[in-house]
């Protein structure tokens, strides 16, 4: 935008979050958060306004344009308040401070986030979503209050204040503590009777991916055999692949159903899903061989590819539910639009059966109908059930479906686009080299590695500070924002697949590094779980820690598996004692909610079913490893050296420049070491 012709411009011009940017010309006098907003709010003893949003939020759009770009209502908030803006994505540590406050205040939370507060920070009131009317009704509510009873005001604060150090605390659990298999058949029960066993996914709406969940489910069933659970969660991909939380028409997934059948979403795409779901998808590839799963992991590499991906490598945040001001705008179509388009250059009856192909097959019916006469692309019926109603074979049909999105998709490209949140998070970028992993093991393609490489390198070089520590978010060629917990615990899962995708040690090497960082600055000595910032940040009200997974699993369970794995890598038992402490301490909170502690499950599995070291040494380690990740094996952890110059203990005295062997061990026991991969395989079985 150019400042010349902008009426009013603020403190937020000079930020760098998509988010605040949107911002810095409303004629609200905002600030970033800073020290200087809160001396002006002491000098002036006024209250604090805290909203928080983020880039690709719709409400938050709305909110904005009913009362935040209204001079009126401006005036309003510049007169009685100081008002600050705030990027979640960027400060995901003030907006867990004052999502507590929220729900302690009202049972409930969301974005935008608007929470007031005393001048030094301590909250008094909040909520989400306020109507214009309903805001400038509780602007004059709150300022009168604040100036007749400055004495209960600060009571109700510390009160509240004292309700967020309070919530969510965890203890150090000093019994001795084993983990067995009917600790976890006790959290997938309790948990399988809130199934939605006919639509897939939880029986309520609306309905969040919460790919992590799948993937506990899927090692459960792996660890099991339990056939019903492994049922509901193929169900649930199956489900989702085929709703319109899907793009259809450009792979990738939206953030949310908003009803039980998966069909119209809230149309924003994250980062954080994508990168997640594409590692699911890929892991129930290897289990099943479904080519449904590859599609979709093809198809939404080709989304982030597209889309998603800066010239240097890095992972954009988010693309924006609206463009042009609606909501979905951007992906739903006009039945006259698409058979005007489908034909394309085939004879008339031939674009006409295309047409009819495409309607059947993406349901542009009263199946997929939404609203204003769009249409919601989605699927119902297979390829052999669409193929057979049309008396053609599958690759035809393969064939016209291809064309036609591709039509579409070309079309599209002229639409305006959602808004593109452009900032690189390092844990969000850590999730999507995950998730190339995954997807380079499952179908070796090595763009995907290249791919995750090049992302990886990148956040090394330009995230990563003189002193080993990490920064939060990268944009035109700048990093800022000290990292959180969610940093290196991601990067360090990062890292770990790479070395398992590379048998290079250095990944490992920098994850080592980075694990040691965070014992260093996260660490609570007296809890053994670590804060979410680092003892280096400047302190807010409170500071928390991160415990219950969510659409993104919790820092803590990330960085007790990493300390698991690393443990195990180096044979390390400051580590490995650690992590099983960490999980500990959460045991017994586990079986009640087992959709929030499902990365901690994954944990809990490692220790109460076998698990598994392999190690490959010798010349065709690569090729074997290659023909191990064909295979869904998700209780282990693989080392391998092809050269014999492996310093891991794990690989001592193994190599042999004659023959490749694979040892598959179990708690530092190996069995002997056999050629085949069918071998290694018949070991664990």
């Amino acid at each position: 935008m150019n400042n010349e012709i902008q009426p009013y411009t603020n403190h937020l011009i000079t930020e760098t979050s998509p988010y605040l940017l949107q911002h810095a010309h409303n004629p609200v006098d905002w600030y970033p958060w800073c020290d200087a907003a809160f001396e002006k709010a002491k000098k002036e003893d006024k209250l604090v306004l805290v909203s928080i949003g983020y880039s690709s939020c719709h409400w938050c759009h709305v909110m904005e344009h009913e009362s935040f770009e209204d001079t009126a209502v401006a005036a309003i908030m510049n007169e009685h308040f100081v008002c600050i803006k705030v990027d979640r994505e960027e400060r995901p540590d003030i907006d867990q401070v004052y999502m507590i406050a929220v729900q302690l205040l009202t049972g409930r939370g969301g974005w935008p986030l608007n929470c007031f507060t005393l001048p030094d920070g301590k909250p008094v009131y909040g909520g989400t979503y306020f109507q214009k009317e309903q805001w400038k009704d509780v602007l004059a509510q709150l300022s009168s209050f604040y100036k007749s009873n400055k004495a209960k005001a600060e009571q109700y604060a510390n009160e509240l204040t004292k309700g967020i150090n309070d919530a969510e605390v965890v203890k150090l659990n000093e019994k001795e503590t084993a983990f067995h298999p009917d600790d976890v058949k006790s959290i997938v029960d309790s948990w399988r009777k809130h199934f939605d066993n006919t639509e897939g996914g939880p029986d309520r709406a609306p309905k969040f991916p919460l790919p992590n969940n799948y993937e506990f489910l899927l090692r459960y069933y792996a660890a099991t055999k339990d056939k019903s659970i492994l049922d509901h969660v193929l169900l649930t991909l199956n489900k989702m692949a085929y709703g319109g939380i899907y793009d259809q028409a450009g792979g990738g997934f939206t953030r949310y159903s908003t009803d039980s059948l998966w069909k119209i979403p809230h149309f924003e795409k994250m980062l954080y899903d994508n990168a997640q779901l594409v590692s699911l998808y890929s892991m129930a590839y290897q289990l099943t061989k479904d080519n449904l799963y590859k599609d979709v992991v093809y198809e939404s590499l080709e989304f982030i590819a597209r889309e998603m991906t800066s010239s240097e490598g890095g992972f954009y945040s988010a693309l924006d539910a609206d463009s042009e001001g609606e909501e979905g705008k951007y992906y739903v179509w006009r039945k006259e639009e698409i058979e005007r388009l489908i034909p394309g250059p085939s004879p008339k009856e031939k674009g006409a059966e295309a047409f009819k192909i495409f309607c059947e097959y993406y349901n542009v019916n009263e199946t997929g109908y939404w609203e204003h006469d769009n249409y919601i692309l989605l699927r119902k019926k297979t390829n052999e059930q669409i193929a057979k109603e049309f008396s053609i074979s599958i690759d035809e049909l393969k064939m016209t479906i291809s064309q036609s999105k591709q039509v579409l998709l070309k079309e599209r490209e002229k639409r305006i686009h959602p808004a593109l949140d452009d900032k690189q998070l390092t844990s969000w970028n850590a999730l999507m080299i995950k998730g190339y992993c995954d997807a380079y093991n499952a179908f070796g393609e090595k763009r995907f590695l290249d791919t995750a490489v090049r992302n990886a390198s990148l956040i090394l070089t330009n995230c990563k500070q003189p002193d080993g520590a990490l920064y939060h978010s990268y944009k035109n060629g700048k990093a800022t924002i000290n990292g959180y917990l969610e940093d290196y615990s991601f990067v360090c899962e990062a890292l770990i697949a790479l070395y398992q995708s590379t048998f290079n040690e250095q990944w490992l090497n920098e994850a080592k590094q980075l694990a040691d960082y965070s014992i260093g600055h996260f660490l609570d000595k007296d809890t053994r779980m670590f804060w979410f910032t680092s003892d280096l940040d400047p302190a807010l009200i409170a500071r928390k820690k991160e415990i219950n997974d969510n659409v993104i699993p919790a820092s803590n369970s990330s960085m007790a598996k990493t300390l698991f794995t690393l443990g195990t890598y180096f044979d390390n038992e400051k580590y490995a004692s650690l992590a099983k402490q960490m999980l500990a301490n959460v045991k017994d909170s586990m079986s009640s909610y087992g959709s929030g502690y499902s990365n901690w499950g994954i944990l809990m599995l490692h220790y109460a079913f076998p698990f598994y070291e392999l190690v490959i040494a010798g010349k065709d380690a690569e090729k074997k490893r290659k023909e191990l990740g064909e295979n869904f094996i998700p209780n282990k952890i693989i080392a391998g050296s092809a050269d014999g110059n492996s310093k891991l203990s794990l690989l001592a005295q193994r190599y042999t420049d004659k023959k490749t062997f694979i040892y598959v061990c179990e708690n530092k026991a190996c069995k002997l070491p056999v050629e085949t991969t069918g071998d290694a395989l018949k070991l664990m079985h």
